[in-house]
């Protein structure tokens, strides 16, 4: 199955706020009720280790992503561990709640943030879960050198998968979180409405599901775009974590320097 560039439609500047946030919330919901990304914890320890991090900077965050999950885990092994939720169209009620119950850790970033052009006063390991895929090579290449511009390491996960056995997968997955939305803090008289009197909520996970699956790299195209990336001096892995029910794709690099000295 060939990847296609389309567009998602809580990505676009045109879809009401209240639409996007409420879908961003859902989607953090889901990442940390399934714990999803449970199975990356060994790769994120091991890259906050070898470069020697305790703050990590996620990109496209959404509604918080899988941090509320992930920094639980985290802890034990960093106890400093510091994360930044930054995102461009910052869904600002659900990172405060992620915040919240999470507040020795987690930090809003209140400015949005553009993924290839990460403010230099925000250092810290870079991560993107679930959002690598909406950019087009070219863009992901950009990403990808602003970080080694920067100096800073690198870890994208993507959980979806580019197959067809993957779009009955996004339909249960859909239905669940329909079935959860009474349970989503923060809670919303509007997302009730939006969900189960006219379901445009349901009708936006289920297409921008479907098309992150058509959208998502696979380990020999993200060979291809780092290709592109201007710095030799990076140590790079890309794989594909089997650990949990479901692979995830990932790319991992920062500065040989830092493995040289750690080393």
């Amino acid at each position: 199955m060939s990847r296609i560039q389309f567009f998602e439609l809580h990505e676009q500047s045109w879809l009401p706020s209240a639409i996007r946030d409420a879908v961003t919330d859902t989607l953090q919901f889901g990442f940390n009720l399934s714990k999803a990304y449970a199975p990356v914890i060994p790769l994120l320890n091991s890259a906050l280790h070898d470069t020697g991090r305790q703050t990590v900077v996620d990109l496209c965050s959404g509604g918080g992503g899988p941090w509320l999950d992930l920094a639980r885990r985290l802890q034990e092994r960093v106890p400093a561990l510091r994360i930044w939720l930054t995102d461009k169209y910052p869904n600002r009620g659900a990172v405060r709640n992620v915040q919240a119950r999470d507040e020795e850790h987690i930090v809003v970033y209140e400015t949005a943030v553009d993924a290839m052009d990460v403010p230099k006063g925000l250092r810290g390991f870079r991560t993107m879960f679930t959002s690598f895929h909406h950019f087009s090579p070219e863009a992901g290449r950009a990403i990808l050198q602003n970080a080694v511009d920067a100096g800073e390491g690198m870890g994208i996960f993507e959980v979806t998968r580019r197959s067809l056995s993957s779009i009955p997968l996004i339909l249960g997955w859909v239905l669940l979180l329909v079935g959860c939305t009474p349970w989503i803090r923060p809670f919303r008289w509007s997302r009730l409405f939006w969900t189960f009197l006219i379901p445009v909520i349901p009708a936006v996970l289920l297409f921008d599901g479907m098309v992150s699956c058509l959208r998502t790299y696979r380990p020999e195209e993200l060979r291809q775009i780092l290709s592109g990336v201007v710095g030799n001096d990076y140590c790079w892995e890309i794989g594909e974590s089997s650990s949990g029910k479901v692979p995830i794709v990932y790319l991992i690099g920062y500065p040989k320097s830092v493995a040289t000295a750690i080393v």
